[in-house]
Formats: structure tokens, sequence, C-alpha cells
């Protein structure tokens, strides 16, 4: 398999620390949407990373599809989601919560560093902020003691540390873990892992 994309993108890291994670095997294509437009909507059509190029050619797109494929190729036992009933919707609410922290993530660097500075709209920005926030401390108020969900690490755990490295990436000093223990917890926890390690941006 060939992951497109590189790891500054939380989408793609989630994807890749889930690969790791989950001992597949996978390639790297590491170009860059921005650079190389053409490049990526030959694989993707939307022109967004991640793609996921299959052994036999196909192109799975976008991150919790190809997140979906991974658990189901695994089988429930190993998979990241648990299969079905109140564990999986724990877990599936939690990536939620994460998934709309890397998203307004993403909006506010679009807002802050790509716009042309007399077009930025401060309130818009700050919007979005107060929203990656908000999305942090649902995820802080829902963790359990040791993981986020289940007693064990899960898709909400990487997710989780995915949004919360892109924003200290993004937009340092933004936000502050030590009024959120159980995620600081979480990330200190998964920063000695290989799969996180290995994939910081």
């Amino acid at each position: 398999m060939i992951l497109v994309g590189r790891y500054t993108s939380p989408f793609v890291r989630r994807v890749a620390i889930s690969l790791r994670l989950l001992e597949l095997p996978f390639d790297r294509n590491e170009i860059n949407p921005a650079a190389a437009r053409e490049q990526v909507t030959a694989i993707n059509p939307l022109g967004r990373v991640p793609a996921l190029v299959l052994d036999d050619g196909e192109v799975l797109i976008d991150s919790a599809a190809i997140l979906d494929y991974l658990d189901e190729r695994v089988g429930p036992q190993r998979a990241l989601v648990p299969p079905a009933g109140t564990p999986r919707r724990h877990v599936l609410k939690a990536v939620a919560l994460a998934q709309g922290v890397m998203e307004k993530s993403l909006a506010c660097y679009i807002e802050g560093k790509l716009r042309p500075a007399e077009t930025l709209c401060q309130s818009l920005f700050d919007r979005f902020l107060d929203q990656a926030r908000r999305g942090l401390a649902a995820l802080e108020a829902m963790a359990g003691e040791d993981w986020l969900c289940e007693g064990r690490l899960t898709q909400a755990d990487i997710s989780a540390v995915a949004a919360i490295d892109f924003l200290a990436l993004t937009q340092p000093g933004a936000i502050a873990l030590e009024p959120l223990p159980r995620l600081q917890a979480v990330h200190r926890r998964t920063a000695g892992l290989p799969a996180f390690a290995e994939t910081h941006p």
C-alpha cells in the first residue's frame, strides 16, 4: 500500500499511526497538495490527502473511510474502533470531536497564515480557535483514567493526539494542556510509542 500525503496533515498522520499500530506495511508518497495540485488530483479528484493506494491499485480517499477499511482488514479483535454497541458509539463520538478540532485548526491556519493580512477576518479566526478549544475540552470531559475510551488505546486517542500536535504546530501557544490533565496524560503516554514518535510532524 502507498499512503499519499505528509505527516504535517493530521488526517494523513492518523492514518499513518493506525497503519503502524496495526502492523500493516506501507510505502509513502509525500506529495504536497499545495505545491503539486495536478499530481494530487490525478490520485484524488478532490485534490486532498490522505489517499491510500491499495495493492491492487484501488485508491481510497478520506481518512475516515481509510481507517474504516483498515479496521475491517484486521478484524474486530484488533480494530481501533469497537465493532458495535456503546463502546463503538463512545469511540466514534470522541473521534468526531478530535476530527472537529483538526478541521477548525486547519481553518485557523488558512485564515491566519494563508490569507493576505489585510483580508484576515479576526472574528472568524477567533471563532475557529474557540471551537477547537471547546472540542478539546469536550474530549477531556469524556476521557477515562488511562485512555480516552474503553480503557485501551483506540482511534479516539490517535485522532486526539494528531489534532493536538497539529494545533501546536500551526498555532503555537494557542492551547495549553495543563488544564486538560487527562488529555495531557494520553499525549505523554503516546509520545514514546514508535507509531506516534516516528510520524511526528
